[in-house]
């Protein structure tokens, strides 16, 4: 589930801006506040009508920066839950790389005593990197035949390339700062670019991106566009038994598998890449994002990009009647947190609330989508409450808090059959890499 778990999770962290030497922009904005607090009496604005108050200032080569709010294009809400300063983070640049109708977009979900902090400082500074690499001009690229896929397709070997070098450097350059605590602290990152029909996708962790389509019924349906990069999914095991992490779940938690350094029950990673999380580096946790390339279509209606706080309770085909059921595009984002949170009571009635980070990108020009989508959205929220109190609910006894690392857990290992085989106490030895890691935690652990 989709946030921090640490032996500090009662510990109040006093939250910071962290001005970083790339930053092109002004980012004292509080981006936790909804942005209809301004608005008129309705909570919308006119329609078509951009929300240039969440501008907060220009990116490289004159892009324009968001990080809540909405244009005609885009909506953008983030919702801190129940365990603390909100850890989620999200930005749009639109004119990406000072191209016209090219948007990036990305959500950041931290994790660690110092999550916040570092989902704000890849949010500011992964941007800029990518834009920096040179934005491709896509009529510099040609090939002889269409591709709609990732093979022979030099538009996203370019891409690829760019998203792969730019992560490289975040992660470099988010260990060489002094300044933030990122040893046992990271960030998620699930970022996208569209270039014209071109849509690119980089994912690092557990976050999730997920595209509307129309079917041959001309009926929505949602497509899932990243593969949620767990530890137990069986290449990122292989990956990490190799280089001696482990991968174990807890007793209470036989669901959820965590990344373990090879001597110690911590930090209990619930996710398999990550930036940050430098205490992992050395046992199978990577910064290497899944590139993935997508030729857009008409078909094609909205993105949803969002943390794993939203998945966690609403399936794709969920958010994707939601989010097409919203009267105006403003509003799209915070309907679909709103529904999200109610799932979350109601699914797990023991668990705190995840923090929750939303962005839409619409596709095309507003029109309407369903007819019937309102009261379809409607009769789900109501399921929730028929299961609630039906005779046959037992409300989930889940006790996790949505908590994605965990520090100096006393952990008991239990076999899985599934994943945890061949764990043995080869896993107990300290390698010269962790030795060298532990010689640069300084007071990292003194939380």
């Amino acid at each position: 589930m989709g946030a921090c778990c640490t032996c500090q999770r009662g510990q109040n962290l006093e939250d910071s801006n962290h001005h970083h030497h790339s930053h092109k922009y002004n980012h004292n904005h509080n981006h936790n506040h909804s942005y209809f607090e301004e608005n008129d009496n309705n909570g919308e604005q006119k329609e078509g009508e951009d929300d240039y108050q969440s501008i907060v200032g220009r990116g490289d080569l004159g892009a324009n920066v968001r990080l809540c709010g909405f244009s005609k294009f885009v909506s953008m809400y983030s919702q801190q839950g129940k365990k603390g300063i909100n850890q989620d983070a999200m930005t749009v640049w639109e004119n990406f790389g000072g191209q016209r109708g090219v948007f990036f977009c990305g959500v950041f979900d931290g994790h660690g005593p110092s999550g916040h902090k570092v989902a704000r400082y890849v949010r500011d500074a992964l941007p800029s990197k990518i834009s920096a690499s040179n934005v491709i001009d896509t009529n510099d690229i040609r090939w002889a035949v269409e591709k709609d896929d990732e093979s022979e397709n030099p538009i996203f070997d370019a891409w690829k390339d760019t998203f792969l070098k730019s992560f490289k450097e975040m992660d470099e350059e988010l260990e060489g700062d002094g300044s933030i605590e990122s040893y046992c602290s990271g960030t998620t990152a699930v970022t996208l670019v569209k270039q014209e029909e071109h849509l690119i996708v980089g994912n690092l962790g557990d976050s999730r991106a997920i595209i509307c389509s129309r079917d041959e019924k001309n009926e929505l349906v949602a497509k899932q566009l990243t593969v949620d990069l767990k530890p137990n999914l069986p290449a990122e095991y292989e990956r990490i038994k190799s280089c001696e992490g482990r991968v174990m779940a807890m007793e209470e938690e036989p669901n959820i598998y965590r990344v373990w350094m090879a001597d110690q029950d911590c930090p209990g990673l619930a996710m398999a890449r990550a930036f940050g999380d430098f205490c992992l580096k050395d046992f199978g946790l990577i910064s290497v994002p899944e590139v993935y390339y997508r030729k857009l279509t008409e078909k094609d209606e909205f993105i949803v990009l969002a943390t794993d706080g939203l998945w966690d309770v609403l399936s794709n085909d969920e958010v994707v009647r939601i989010v097409a059921s919203a009267r105006k595009r403003s509003i799209a984002a915070r309907l679909v947190v709103h529904h999200a949170v109610r799932a979350w009571k109601y699914k797990y009635p023991c668990a705190k609330v995840d923090d929750c980070a939303v962005v839409c990108l619409f596709l095309k020009r507003q029109k309407p989508l369903l007819t019937k989508s309102l009261s379809e959205v409607t009769e789900l929220s109501l399921n929730y409450t028929e299961i609630a109190t039906s005779k046959n609910y037992t409300p989930n006894s889940k006790i996790d808090d949505g908590l994605d690392t965990l520090l100096n857990y006393e952990l008991k290992e239990e076999k899985d059959p599934n994943v945890a085989t061949g764990l043995n106490d080869d896993h107990k030895k300290s390698s010269s890499r962790h030795v060298r890691h532990l010689s640069r935690r300084k007071s990292a652990m003194n939380f």
